[in-house]
């Protein structure tokens, strides 16, 4: 009885079918980007913060003030530990000093009145912020300033703690009741919670729809990524698996072009939004994953998707194709403890999960450390989108070569020395810098496409969909830490978050050389075939070739 993969080398293993279905599910990586890393964009910091009270208000009025004339006469000077760009204080001379009547000119020097002007009375804002800015943002829409700055970094992390329930939720669902229906369910669910988020009234109502939009977002890139990884053979996983995440890329790339163009938040979260609903037409042309509905006894199903697939290929199923194996393994509701079990899915799934932790962590900070280093925010954006492509190819031609470990450790190393390095780089010139940090960023953006390429690799069909979500919520919980991380310890030192993403990248490139090489093998279809993966300090040909031959 033939096999899933011999069937695959008789329709195509990379046909015009596959290649029709990679560039439909990878377009589902261009909204997802733009929804990962847009915080940057929606929350951009005004040039100019200040509280405005009654006394200042009246007087602007008055005097026919510019936003200028009003920072520089009227305000008290931020208090320590204040952004420097920000007053987040006012005067309290509401009742003591109305109009600042006793000023010769009070349009001139408002506060001529008062000889002692550092015993001034001064109060916490009570309403009455006033912004200096080009594009609107959810910074002052919902004020997120002063004291309430740090619900910035909670809108990115709740984002993040939506990506991690739906991690668990949706792709335990996958493995479940199949792809291609939680593919769809997820597209409209992230399509209707953008909506309301556009359009959201208060900050609570953005910050739950936001967690919403994470959890069917997280549903709609797992997924079309394991449908893609699942339709192809074994010899093209490494092909089509990094060219899906250049969709990603693409949205990176795509992203500042629309913000610049945009000058409102919510017309940039309609755009990033509205194309998830014109995936709910793949409901025609994209059909269940085979590989899927042979761990669910449906080998019938899965041989009919085939021969669909090698008609289209111009291919042709021989007859004697009329049954395909079936796994013996026993189908149940996948679990954690499924992941641990046995030693090498434990390992394999420990270090994994720190692997994805430290991409998150890194890339994320690197990212949105963009939009506090100054600069042209749109440009340097751009630049650091292209600054990914190369990591592609530089995959691609040393995967096979090389491995899956060497890549993958090496990337991290890179980006692990790089942020070091960037700390303690002198003064100089700027070319030396953003050489550094370009480096920097494509470390890291290898490693994080690497590990979603290894992580599909080293489990099994009946457990694949779950161990890559459930894995990759380790990422979600990085990307929930990133953003306290970042502004938080950069508001003590710039450069102090740099030294926490280098130590962790180089911790994990030492732990990454300890997984199995999978270079060469098929898909495990069970758990048996995961134990049988080589282990680094065995002889890998001979593990290698009974892993293959069980399959033919």
């Amino acid at each position: 009885m033939p096999s899933l993969e011999q069937a695959l080398g008789e329709a195509g293993e990379l046909g015009r079918w596959q290649r029709r279905a990679l560039a439909l599910l990878g377009l589902t990586g261009v909204p997802f980007a733009f929804l990962f890393v847009s915080v940057v964009f929606l929350g951009p910091r005004p040039e100019r913060t200040w509280c405005r009270g009654p006394w200042a208000a009246r007087l602007a009025r008055r005097c026919a003030w510019s936003p200028a004339d009003e920072w520089q006469r009227a305000l008290p000077g931020p208090a320590a530990g204040e952004p420097p760009d920000a007053r987040c204080r006012r005067y309290l001379l509401d009742r003591a000093a109305p109009d600042n009547a006793t000023a010769a000119d009070p349009c001139q020097d408002p506060l001529a009145a008062f000889p002692n002007r550092s015993a001034l009375p001064v109060g916490p804002c009570r309403g009455g912020w006033t912004y200096v800015q080009n594009h609107s943002s959810i910074v002052s829409q919902f004020h997120l300033v002063c004291f309430n700055a740090w619900l910035l970094d909670f809108t990115q992390a709740i984002l993040n703690l939506g990506f991690l329930v739906g991690a668990f939720t949706l792709g335990y669902a996958a493995d479940r009741y199949g792809r291609i229906i939680v593919y769809l369910i997820s597209c409209f669910g992230v399509g209707v919670s953008g909506l309301v988020v556009a359009f959201a009234p208060n900050f609570t109502v953005f910050v739950v729809f936001r967690f919403i939009q994470g959890v069917f977002g997280k549903g709609t890139w797992m997924t079309s990524y394991v449908i893609v990884m699942e339709i192809v053979g074994s010899k093209q996983r490494r092909i089509v698996g990094i060219v899906i995440q250049m969709f990603f890329t693409l949205g990176v790339i795509i992203l500042p072009g629309i913000a610049y163009l945009i000058p409102k938040w919510q017309g940039i979260q309609l755009v990033i939004t509205l194309p998830n609903f014109l995936f709910l037409l793949y409901y025609w042309v994209i059909p269940e994953s085979p590989r899927w509905l042979i761990t669910r006894k449906k080998g019938e199903e899965a041989l009919k998707i085939l021969r669909d697939v090698a008609k289209y290929n111009g291919r042709y199923l021989s007859p004697s194709y009329s049954e395909i194996t079936v796994t013996d393994e026993e189908v149940t509701n996948p679990s954690f403890l499924d992941l641990v079990r046995t030693p090498q899915m434990r390992k394999c799934t420990l270090i994994l999960m720190f692997a994805w932790f430290t991409s998150a962590v890194v890339y994320q900070g690197l990212v949105m450390r963009l939009g506090i280093i100054g600069g042209n925010l749109y440009l340097d954006f751009f630049i650091s989108g292209v600054v990914e492509l190369p990591a592609a190819f530089l995959i691609l031609l040393t995967i096979e070569r090389f491995g899956r470990r060497p890549p993958f450790a090496l990337s991290n190393l890179v980006a692990g020395v790089a942020c070091l390095v960037t700390v303690f780089l002198p003064e100089g010139p700027p070319w030396l810098r953003t050489l550094v940090a370009t480096l920097g960023r494509l470390g890291i953006t290898m490693a994080f496409e690497i590990v979603y390429l290894v992580n599909s690799e080293l489990y099994p069909t009946t457990l694949r969909n779950f161990g890559v979500s459930l894995c990759s919520g380790l990422c979600d919980f990085g990307g929930i830490i990133a953003p306290f991380l970042l502004f938080r310890l950069a508001a003590l030192w710039l450069e102090l978050p740099l030294i926490i993403f280098g130590i962790l990248a180089l911790l994990c490139g030492g732990l990454v050389m300890l997984l199995p090489e999978t270079k060469g093998i098929a898909l495990p279809e069970t758990v048996e075939d995961v134990e049988k993966l080589s282990s680094p300090f065995q002889c890998g040909k001979k593990k290698r070739s009974q892993v293959t031959s069980s399959h033919d």
